[in-house]
């Protein structure tokens, strides 16, 4: 664990963090795999449009020119979400921004630091997540689900969420977002809408030849999500986002969980080739993903966000080592 992460952990309270015992899933030996910490942190009404735009986000300039999200801001996460959860202006060393939460929830944490890890057994992926979600104050958002951990995945084949991981599918216009005027919208990636402005695309899709295009092209993301709740087994979906999310088949996804006051420990996973429209996970490819965790019964944006992390099966360079066990 490095100092980093110890001292994260202590300013939000979790420092029985590795003493919550792990889920075995399939006889996957934990103890024996590498971890990656992984600080998630509160992002408020920050959307893809927003970090586009220089008048709004300090870095998008940047972006633009062809700097990752991840390669700026890991390090920072500590200090973004609290500053952002709180409500109030924020502080750049280039001057202060407005606010990107107008409604705070009072006494929520700022960040939640993980620890993932990454495994599989020649014929599933298992993503497994440590952490302490703190003291997390009732939303009442979602009743039905105290705590969601989601991991969304791509196999490179978006390259909006290769650089920004998943607010390329986060847009201004989604429900609770500044631009949604009252709409229920999801999570839709950029080259699906015919137009995106700095309020989002709107519902009018591309054409259906170029919707099919892009589908045969693999331009989807996965989102595989565990569903927690203290004392009950979780609960799991497998959805895509494309041009809206939506349920694919939620057979393909498993979780196990083990949790008691505020520390979790999950396991996600599925098979490496699970069949479309799902990606195969082969070795020799670079895999992107991203996690967010819902806590204290919140729902849609209210939640907290990691940037994107790479991830190999087997051996290779990346964030992120798939061991096989």
């Amino acid at each position: 664990m490095s100092i980093r992460f110890r001292d994260i952990a202590a300013a939000v309270g979790i420092a029985g963090l590795l003493a919550c015992p792990a889920a075995n899933a399939a006889g996957i030996n934990w103890a024996s795999v590498p971890g990656k910490d992984v600080v998630l942190f509160y992002p408020g009404q920050s959307s893809w449009e927003w970090a586009l735009t220089p008048t709004d986000m300090s870095g998008a300039d940047d972006f633009r020119k062809g700097k990752d999200c991840a390669a700026c801001h890991i390090g920072e996460e500590k200090d973004m979400g609290p500053q952002i959860v709180t409500g109030q202006p924020r502080t750049f060393k280039t001057g202060v921004k407005p606010s990107i939460e107008p409604t705070p929830i009072p006494g929520k944490p700022g960040v939640i630091a993980a620890v993932v890890k990454v495994a599989n057994d020649g014929t599933n992926l298992y993503v497994h997540l440590d952490f302490n979600e703190g003291a997390q104050p009732n939303s009442n958002q979602d009743p039905a689900n105290a705590t969601k951990v989601t991991v969304m995945f791509n196999d490179g084949k978006v390259p909006e969420a290769n650089r920004g991981g998943c607010f390329a599918a986060c847009h201004d216009d989604l429900t609770a977002m500044p631009s949604a005027g009252g709409a229920t919208r999801t999570m839709y990636l950029p080259k699906t809408h015919a137009k995106l402005t700095r309020q989002g695309a709107g519902d009018v899709l591309v054409a259906p030849d170029q919707l099919a295009a892009l589908k045969a092209s693999g331009y989807q993301l996965e989102y595989w999500q565990a569903m927690l709740n203290p004392g009950q087994p979780p609960r799991a979906t497998a959805e895509m986002v494309f041009d809206k999310r939506e349920v694919v088949n939620s057979a393909v996804v498993a979780a196990e969980a083990t949790g008691s006051g505020g520390a979790w420990s999950v396991t996600i996973h599925r098979p490496l080739n699970a069949g479309a429209p799902f990606s195969a996970i082969v070795p020799g490819a670079t895999y992107y993903l991203a996690f967010a965790i819902h806590s204290g019964h919140t729902a849609r944006r209210f939640h907290y966000v990691s940037f994107e992390r790479t991830m190999v099966l087997n051996s290779g360079a990346a964030d992120l080592v798939a061991v096989k066990q």
